[in-house]
């Protein structure tokens, strides 16, 4: 199994450069990877290192509340942060508590001894998942602590199935996983691992944190007016298929949307904008425009949305009809009810339980998008409601950055 995972790398390795001639996220990918070791260069050999892997931007945000932390307490350690996708990197790369950020190298051999060795992490903490087999060797061949974070374990998953072996052997190397739930334990606890304890998902440090800081938004004021307004963050294609037609058949006037896509490419912005047939403005054209008379506030830009979410009614939330399920949990805080687009929710423990507490509402088709927001919008006893059922689940939920940080203290 070894052997046949390492041909496969050589041969991805081949044909990583012909692949990026054709499609742009795989050229960041493969153009961003070849700065990995000149970033590390600013490490010295005396430095103490705290290194964080995150493979995208939602576990870059379930790692955040550890990096604060420790930066706060451990001033004299450097904080190396790297990511696998290019949608992580490209939005927090400029991420300023970090000392170096960078994308992780492809998990060839050769790689991951050269990475290590130039990074010589204290600690190595990784973020949900990310399992990559000879950097794991690697860590462990150089007896370097390493811990899981906001893991979450599935049963059909191939540490679990009899064939997987190769990989069971490859989690030795972690001296400790801090799991976001029970099955997650039992599942490990199942092929031997018991160096493990339920602590939570660190996002809800991080969104509960997000009521302590000032969220106003003078131009998202403005816009709303006091009116009810809808938030649609991370939207993709197949959301805005089911936004577009609420808005051209069934939106009344008295009803505002705020849309956030997830891609924000110009001209995919433009036909969104052109698709719909209210009073539509961009973020990018919205100075010296009277932002009260619009109808549809599509942002264009990145970094607000988390801002933007305090001011909804009602938050609906993008992913879950294409590649996978946003950050629900951001919205929730707010006291907001939630709608989301639903069958690619399952690795989503939060999604899993915002639906059977009833804070959150999955929609699959226009006819269903259509019914829950109409009663959503003329039950404001309602959205009260779920908004509080969301508020005290976030705060239920605090509370696993303290148990991880108290066994780093330990380590550093």
């Amino acid at each position: 199994m070894n052997f046949l995972y390492n041909i496969s790398l050589f041969i991805v390795s081949i044909l990583l450069p012909l692949i990026a001639l054709f499609n742009k996220k795989i050229k960041l990918f493969y153009e961003g990877r070849k700065e990995t070791f000149t970033k590390l260069n600013s490490i010295s050999e005396t430095d103490k290192v705290i290194w964080f892997h995150a493979a995208s931007l939602g576990e870059f945000e379930q790692g955040r509340p550890i990096i604060e932390e420790l930066k706060q307490d451990y001033k004299n350690y450097k904080i190396v942060v790297t990511f696998f996708s290019p949608s992580g990197y490209e939005i927090r790369k400029n991420y300023p508590l970090a000392d170096v950020i960078c994308y992780l190298p492809l998990d060839t051999k050769s790689n991951v001894k050269k990475f290590i060795k130039q990074l010589h992490p204290d600690v190595a903490i990784m973020i949900k998942y990310e399992f990559w087999p000879n950097l794991l060797s690697e860590l462990k061949k150089h007896n370097i602590p390493t811990i899981l974070i906001s893991g979450i374990f599935r049963k059909k998953q191939s540490f679990f199935k009899w064939y997987g072996g190769f990989m069971r052997e490859k989690l030795t190397a972690f001296n400790h996983f801090f799991v976001q739930n029970k099955t997650s334990k039992d599942l490990l606890n199942s092929i031997n691992f018991n160096n493990v304890t339920i602590a939570g998902d660190t996002r809800f440090d991080r969104v509960y944190d997000i009521l302590q800081q000032n969220n106003s938004l003078d131009f998202i004021s403005k816009f709303k007016n006091n009116h009810y307004t809808v938030v649609a963050g991370s939207t993709w294609k197949e959301d805005e298929e089911l936004i577009v037609d609420y808005l051209n058949n069934h939106a009344t006037d008295d009803e505002k949307f705020i849309i956030a896509p997830h891609n924000i490419n110009k001209k995919q912005i433009k036909e969104l904008q052109n698709s719909i047939n209210k009073k539509t403005v961009l973020y990018s054209e919205n100075v010296n425009k009277e932002l009260s008379e619009y109808q549809v506030f599509i942002i264009d830009t990145i970094g607000l949305l988390t801002k933007i979410y305090s001011y909804a009614d009602v938050a609906y939330v993008g992913g879950g009809l294409a590649t996978g399920l946003h950050n629900i949990l951001e919205p929730a805080t707010y006291g907001v009810p939630v709608i989301f687009g639903g069958n690619k929710y399952s690795k989503f423990q939060e999604a899993i339980d915002l639906l059977e507490i009833g804070g959150a509402k999955t929609v699959t088709n226009t006819n269903e998008f259509s019914s829950n927001f109409a009663l959503l919008k003329s039950g404001k006893n309602l959205r009260e409601q779920l908004g509080k059922v969301n508020h005290f689940y976030i705060l239920k939920n605090v509370g696993a950055t303290k148990n991880i940080i108290t066994y780093l203290k330990n380590i550093l």
